[in-house]
């Protein structure tokens, strides 16, 4: 977990998968920060990805490092959960203050707070591209 935790913070930009009526949706989302108790990320209550995780709360996130040949890419599978934490919210706006500027505060329920706790996740490079997969569950 803790090199998951490490790369993740390392590298912000992530690409998250939702699905709606059994079809798939995925964009970059910025990611916010990971610690021992899951991976957090932020968004709006009036965004399409907030109301794809109520209807289905499972994911799949990847992280990406450029680097020589493809890279190397962290994914993650879970479920997400949802938090209404007014300290976190806090912590939220502090670290991205532009959420201000948006009108978003911390007692504002368009602020959507979510974390993945538990799931699987392994690395990617073009070194392993065609050996099994190797998941470390956390």
């Amino acid at each position: 977990m803790k090199d998951f935790i490490k790369f993740a913070n390392e590298n912000h930009v992530s690409f998250l998968a939702t699905s709606e009526n059994d079809q798939p949706h995925v964009r970059a989302l910025g990611f916010w920060f990971a610690d021992e108790t899951g991976f957090y990320f932020q968004t709006g209550a009036m965004k399409e990805l907030y109301m794809q995780l109520k209807k289905n709360p499972k994911t799949e996130v990847c992280f990406y490092k450029p680097g020589d040949g493809a890279g190397k890419m962290l994914r993650i599978t879970g479920v997400i959960e949802f938090l209404d934490d007014a300290r976190l919210k806090e912590k939220c706006l502090a670290d991205r203050p532009f959420l201000k500027s948006l009108g978003m505060k911390a007692d504002s329920s368009a602020l959507i707070l979510f974390r993945i706790t538990h799931g699987k996740g392994h690395f990617w490079t073009m070194e392993n591209n065609l050996k099994p997969k190797e998941f470390i569950e956390f």
